[in-house]
């Protein structure tokens, strides 16, 4: 029986929920007020899905250069890549603009582009990867932003994930270097570095209703929030959280309710059980370490196709049935040695072909391509077919750039013609 492909788009569902205020209001502080932040918050909170949230809803098409506006700038801090040129690239092109020239020339301008798009605030998520060159590299640039002819402050918000008690980039600004005491004095007064917590359990709660909302034409009798204090408990466990904070990351709810809820709707069911739920917990928890061992033809996925790609397959589906293949008499070429016509043990694609010989002589094709194996032979013309030579031993490296054409069901690569 074929699965049941699920109507509910996960990926593109975005609630408010509870942390998603929390984190969103200290974004837009940071922005209206032009003030500097540490974020931190349990991987899996929902951070990158908040700050895209937030910058879409605050875009303007309406700006000073192209007719856009970007009052909130968000990047991702480039990984293993220290060198500043990266973080700047990943600027311009957040700002949609095309990397030409060199690295010092745009350098200069990438101010005066920040303020001709109105960028008031710079979001730099997954900033426990950023390094010092980085961090320089933004001091730097706000610090420009400051003087004359500018005078343009920006807010700077670096999000880093980060459990516990454990806040990222904390020690290298506590360094005694001047450069850290310069970055540190500019770090808000009252909100220097947040933990942004996760929810609660009646937190919890309001977001299954929201999920309740979501999934009701799918799920008409769904009532997620009879379960909310097992699914609290569930998600409060010492393995999704290690330290016993007693709150439920997003990532985790969502884990187990979106698994919970396909099972149910595999087998028909408008309603959610709770040996359901349960399942779908065990998978987290005592099922997070297993290793399945994957054989056989493995999971099928079924990828919808084209028109397109229907129209191509079906005449080369055909053509085998129309032109089976058939045993010939041996052929002896000019020099008396005998050359088999049929299909030879390196690939099938070597032997004679029926096609005309003037129309292979007008193509000036004189060396082909095996589509399977990547091998390189010569063909010429024998009577009225054309014959390839069977394949040498030893694969020959594939030729790039090649043109492709079809004759009577045959697919020939054409490498290379007469000069």
């Amino acid at each position: 029986m074929t699965r049941p492909l699920f109507p509910i788009s996960w990926k593109d569902l975005f609630i408010e929920t509870a942390f998603e205020k929390r984190f969103q209001a200290l974004l837009r502080s940071a922005w209206q007020k032009r003030t500097w932040h540490v974020i931190v918050a349990d991987p899996g909170s929902g951070k990158t899905t908040g700050i895209i949230d937030l910058v879409r809803t605050t875009g303007s098409p309406s700006g000073t250069l192209s007719g856009r506006r970007y009052p909130i700038l968000a990047v991702t801090c480039p990984k293993d890549d220290e060198n500043e040129q990266t973080l700047g690239n990943y600027l311009y092109r957040a700002l949609g603009l095309p990397l030409r020239g060199h690295w010092s020339e745009r350098k200069c301008k990438l101010m005066g582009l920040l303020v001709q798009f109105d960028v008031q605030c710079l979001i730099f998520d997954d900033a426990h990867d950023i390094s010092i060159p980085h961090l320089t590299f933004i001091k730097e640039l706000t610090d420009q932003g400051k003087l004359p002819p500018y005078d343009h402050p920006l807010g700077v918000c670096l999000v880093t994930a980060g459990r516990g008690d454990v806040m990222p980039l904390k020690e290298t600004l506590d360094q005694p270097e001047t450069l850290w005491v310069q970055f540190r004095h500019r770090l808000d007064k009252l909100q220097p570095f947040c933990r942004i917590a996760g929810h609660t359990s009646a937190e919890v709660q309001e977001i299954l209703a929201t999920l309740e909302m979501v999934c009701r034409e799918t799920f008409p009798q769904l009532n997620l929030r009879q379960w909310s204090e097992a699914i609290y408990s569930w998600l409060t466990h010492p393995l999704l959280d290690p330290t016993s904070s007693r709150r439920v990351v997003m990532g985790h709810l969502m884990k187990l309710v979106s698994t919970a809820l396909e099972w149910s709707y595999e087998v028909g069911e408008t309603e959610v059980s709770a040996e359901t739920l349960q399942a779908a917990a065990e998978l987290l928890t005592l099922g997070r370490d297993t290793i399945r061992l994957i054989d056989g033809a493995g999971p099928t996925v079924e990828i919808p196709r084209s028109d397109t790609t229907e129209q191509e397959s079906v005449p080369q589906a055909e053509a085998p049935a129309k032109d089976a293949p058939k045993q010939r008499p041996p052929h002896h070429d000019e020099v008396g040695e005998t050359q088999t016509k049929g299909p030879s043990t390196n690939c099938s694609f070597s032997g004679p072909i029926q096609l005309e010989a003037a129309r292979w002589l007008e193509s000036t094709v004189e060396v082909v391509q095996c589509p399977s194996c990547g091998s390189v032979s010569k063909a010429k013309v024998k009577g009225q077919s054309v014959v390839i030579s069977p394949h040498p031993p030893r694969k020959s490296r594939p030729v790039r750039n090649v043109t492709r054409w079809m004759e009577q069901g045959t697919e020939w690569v054409l490498v290379q013609k007469k000069v």
